[in-house]
C-alpha cells in the first residue's frame, strides 16, 4: 500500500470545455483557439489528475497576468477549489469529482483586469502547464456588477455583438448610411486588441476601467505619439496607401497593422471611429459610431466659428483657423463612471480622430453624454472640445477690401445650425436613430439656456472680434467690441423678416448641369430691395473648399409677405474635372448674402449636397447552407451621362467571403457592369455581404444584401 501513497498528485490534462464555456459567454463568436470568457460570471474547466483526489492533496488553479506575476500586485490569483478559497475577488468551487476527474467552477473578479491570463495547475510541487492555457478575459455587459453592465439583451446584440452596422455621413440636407463591417470577430482581431492594450501601457489598476481602456484605445487607434492602427490624411493625395473612401470595414485594417506592428494608410473620421468600435465592441464595451452634422471644429474652445465670405458669397480657405465639417464621426461607449459625481454613467463620448491634444496625446474622452447635454463641460475628459463640437454658433463675416486693406463685416450670427441631426444606427434595425435630444436640449428651450449659461461660465466666449489668422491686428479697423467680455450670441433676426432657403430642383447627378435655387422670402409690411450674391463650390466634409465653380448677383424687389426663387445653374464642365482628380467625396456647397437696401438687414444661408449615384444591384439567395457553395451577382448600369473612369468593385462578406477588390476598368455611359463572386459561408446565423463601387468620378455607391446560413 505504501507505494501508492507516495505517487504525487499530477495534472495530465485540462479541457476548457470551450463549447459549453462560449455560448455561456456570449464569446461563441470569435474566430480564435484560445478560451475567450468575460468577467465576473462562472466558467467550468475539467482537470484529469494521475489518481483520485483524496482530503489531504493540495490543488490551486493558477491565474497569472503580464510579466512576472506575483500575489501582492494581484497579478496572480491562487485559487484553491477544495477550500473554496477565492483571491481578490475571484471564486472557485468543485462541481464534482468523477474518479481522476475534477470539474471546476470559476469566477473571476467582475472588476477584473481585462487582458490575457495564463492558467496553470499547481498540485504540491509539481506544475501543470497546458497548451492553449492562455484565457482571455474581456468586459461583461451581461454581469451586473461590472462597470460597462446594460440591461437590455436587444441593446447588448446591437453594441456588443452585432459585426455589421453603418456609419452616418453626407449632410445635414442630404444624410446617407455608409455600411460598415466592424468585423470584432474574425481572426486575429481579439489579439489586435490584446496587442494595443499592452502597448498602452496601462497599469494593471487601470486596466479594470473602462474609462482608462476606452481612453487609452482612442490614443492608440491614431497613429499620432505612438504609432497606433491609423495613419489620418485629408490631403487629397493617398499614394502610398489606401485612400480613406476604399475601406468598407475595420477586418483588413486591423488584421494588417497586428501583422506588421506599423500604422496602416489612410484614415478619415469614419474610418477612426468604424475601428475604434470594432476594438471596444471586441474588449466587451458596448460601443456606437456617431455621426454629427455641422461639426464645429473649434480651435479656441471659444464656442464660436467664424466664416469668410468674399463679396460673391464664395468661402475662403485660406482665412479660416476654425472649421465647420459637415460631418464628424465618433463614439460612444457605455459604462458606470465611479471616478464621478452621481449622474453621469451611461453613453461617453471617446474620438479617435486625432483633432486635439488631451493632456499631451491625441486622445479625446471618455466625456459623458449628459455632461455635454448640462453644460457640465468641466468633468473628464475633454468636455469642453465635444461641447463645442455640437453647440457652438457660427458667425459670418464679409471680407472687403477698402483703400486697398481688408475689412472685416460681420453679416449674421447662426446659433442653431451646428451639431444637427446627431445619428446612429438603431438597436435592431437597419435605421438612423436621432440621438440628438441625448446631447442637447431642444434649441430655444429653457434648459437649453440654462445648459449653455453653465457651459460659458467654464469656456469663456471672447469678445466678437473676428479671428482668422489675418485678421488679428484688427485695433483700428472700425471693431468696438472690446475682447475681454464674454459675449452670447443671439440669432441674426431681421426688420424685414428675411429668409432665405436654399434647394436642388433636378437631381445632382455626376454629368449634368447642377440646377439649384435660392429662395428669398420677406414677412413684414413694404417695399424692399435686395441685393442677393450667391455662389456654388465643391468641398471637401471637413468644410475645406476645393473649386469654386460659379456665382450670381442680382437685385430683387419684394414687397409684404412675399418670396422669389432665383436659380444658379452650373454647367458639368464647371465640375466635373475637380470631380475626376480628387480622391475624397465632395460635397457641393451653396452659399447665399442677401442685403436689404431699405434697412441694412444682412442675412447669410449655406446649405451642402452630395451627389446622387445609381445604385448597386445584388443578387444572391435569402437562405444558403454552411460549408455549401453559393454565388452572389452585383450589377450597375451606368444611368450618368459621363464615363467612370478606373472603376474598382470592392467586395465583403464577414464569414462568408473575405475582403476583395475587383479592377472593373471603365464603365462608358448606359453600359451594365456584372460581377460575380462564390461564396462559401464558414458560420451560422444571418450574414451580410457589402459592395462597394470607386471611380475617379464617384468615390462612395454602396450596396449589402442579407442572407442566412443554416445547417
Amino acid at each position: 500500500m505504501s507505494s501508492t501513497a507516495e505517487t504525487s498528485l499530477k495534472a495530465t490534462g485540462i479541457d476548457f470545455l470551450k463549447s459549453q464555456n462560449t455560448r455561456e459567454h456570449h464569446t461563441d463568436g470569435y474566430n480564435i483557439k484560445n478560451l475567450v470568457v468575460r468577467r465576473g460570471q462562472p466558467f467550468q474547466v475539467q482537470v484529469s489528475l494521475n489518481r483520485d483526489l483524496r482530503a489531504a492533496d493540495k490543488l490551486s488553479l493558477r491565474f497569472s497576468i503580464g510579466e512576472n506575476p506575483t500575489k501582492v500586485r494581484g497579478s496572480l490569483m491562487s485559487l484553491k477549489p477544495e477550500k473554496e478559497q477565492g483571491f481578490n475577488g475571484w471564486k472557485i468551487s468543485v462541481v464534482k469529482k468523477n474518479g481522476k476527474e475534477c470539474l471546476l467552477s470559476v469566477t473571476s473578479s467582475p472588476s477584473a483586469p481585462v487582458g490575457k491570463y495564463t492558467l496553470n495547475v499547481k498540485t504540491g510541487t509539481n506544475i501543470y502547464k497546458p497548451e492553449n492555457g492562455v484565457i482571455y478575459l474581456l468586459f461583461n455587459p451581461w454581469c451586473k456588477d461590472d462597470a460597462v453592465f446594460m440591461d437590455d439583451e436587444a441593446q447588448r446584440k446591437e453594441y456588443v455583438l452585432n459585426d455589421t452596422g453603418y456609419i452616418y455621413v453626407g449632410s445635414a440636407y442630404s444624410i446617407y448610411d455608409r455600411p460598415w463591417n466592424f468585423g470584432q470577430f474574425e481572426e486575429f482581431i481579439l489579439d489586435a486588441c490584446m496587442y494595443l492594450l499592452d502597448k498602452s501601457k496601462l497599469s494593471l489598476t487601470n486596466r479594470r476601467d473602462p474609462a482608462y481602456v476606452s481612453r487609452a484605445m482612442s490614443a492608440l487607434v491614431n497613429a499620432n505619439d505612438d504609432s497606433g492602427v491609423l495613419m489620418g490624411n485629408w490631403s487629397g493625395n493617398y499614394s502610398g496607401g489606401t485612400s480613406p473612401m476604399d475601406w468598407i470595414g475595420s477586418v483588413t485594417i486591423l488584421q494588417k497593422y497586428y501583422k506588421t506592428k506599423k500604422p496602416v494608410s489612410y484614415g478619415q473620421c469614419w474610418v477612426f471611429a468604424g475601428v475604434l468600435t470594432t476594438v471596444m465592441r471586441c474588449l466587451g464595451v458596448p460601443a456606437r459610431c456617431v455621426s454629427t452634422f455641422n461639426s464645429a471644429h473649434d480651435t479656441e474652445e471659444n464656442l464660436r466659428v467664424d466664416i469668410y465670405l468674399n463679396e460673391s458669397g464664395e468661402k475662403l480657405n485660406w482665412m479660416s483657423l476654425d472649421s465647420v465639417w459637415n460631418f464628424h464621426v465618433w463614439n460612444d461607449v457605455w459604462m458606470k463612471r465611479t471616478d464621478l459625481p452621481d449622474g453621469f454613467d451611461g453613453w461617453q463620448a471617446i474620438d479617435a480622430t486625432p483633432q486635439e491634444q488631451s493632456e499631451g496625446v491625441f486622445q479625446c474622452g471618455p466625456c459623458p453624454v449628459k455632461a455635454v447635454r448640462e453644460g457640465d463641460v468641466y468633468l473628464p475628459y475633454d468636455g469642453k472640445f465635444v461641447y463645442a463640437e455640437v453647440n457652438a454658433d457660427k458667425v459670418y463675416w464679409i471680407v472687403k477690401k477698402v483703400n486697398g486693406k481688408d475689412k472685416y463685416i460681420r453679416v449674421s450670427t447662426e446659433t442653431q445650425d451646428i451639431g444637427k441631426n446627431i445619428s446612429t444606427k438603431a438597436v435592431g434595425q437597419n435605421e438612423r436613430e436621432d440621438i440628438t435630444l441625448q446631447y442637447k436640449y431642444p434649441e430655444g428651450s429653457k434648459e437649453e439656456r440654462k445648459s449653455m449659461e453653465r457651459a460659458c461660465s467654464f469656456i469663456r466666449p471672447s469678445g466678437l472680434t473676428p479671428r482668422s489668422g489675418y485678421a488679428s491686428t484688427m485695433g483700428e479697423q472700425g471693431m468696438r467690441t472690446s475682447t475681454n467680455k464674454p459675449v452670447v450670441l443671439h440669432e441674426t433676426v431681421t426688420k424685414t423678416g428675411l429668409h432665405l432657403e436654399i434647394i436642388n430642383t433636378e437631381a445632382l447627378h455626376p454629368g449634368n448641369p447642377l440646377e439649384l435655387a435660392i429662395t428669398v422670402k420677406t414677412s413684414t409690411p413694404g417695399n424692399w430691395t435686395i441685393d442677393l450674391a450667391g455662389s456654388c463650390q465643391l468641398q471637401y466634409y471637413t468644410g475645406k473648399v476645393q473649386a469654386n465653380l460659379g456665382t450670381i448677383k442680382e437685385i430683387i424687389k419684394l414687397e409684404g409677405k412675399s418670396e422669389m426663387q432665383i436659380p444658379l445653374k452650373i454647367a458639368p464642365d464647371a465640375y466635373m474635372k475637380t470631380l475626376a482628380s480628387v480622391d475624397d467625396e465632395v460635397l457641393i456647397l451653396v452659399t447665399a448674402i442677401a442685403e436689404v437696401k431699405e434697412t441694412n438687414d444682412k442675412l447669410t444661408k449655406e446649405t451642402s449636397m452630395r451627389f446622387e449615384y445609381p445604385p448597386i444591384t445584388v443578387q444572391m439567395p435569402e437562405v444558403a447552407k454552411l460549408n455549401n457553395d453559393f454565388s452572389c451577382a452585383f450589377i450597375f448600369k451606368n444611368k450618368l451621362n459621363v464615363a467612370l473612369e478606373n472603376c474598382k468593385l470592392l467586395v465583403e462578406g464577414l464569414g462568408i467571403f473575405k475582403m476583395t477588390t475587383f479592377d472593373q476598368g471603365d464603365i462608358m455611359p448606359g453600359r451594365i457592369m456584372k460581377s460575380e463572386v462564390i461564396c462559401t459561408p464558414t458560420r451560422l446565423g444571418e450574414k451580410k455581404i457589402v459592395a462597394k463601387l470607386t471611380s475617379n468620378q464617384i468615390k462612395g455607391i454602396s450596396a449589402e444584401k442579407a442572407i442566412t446560413i443554416i445547417e
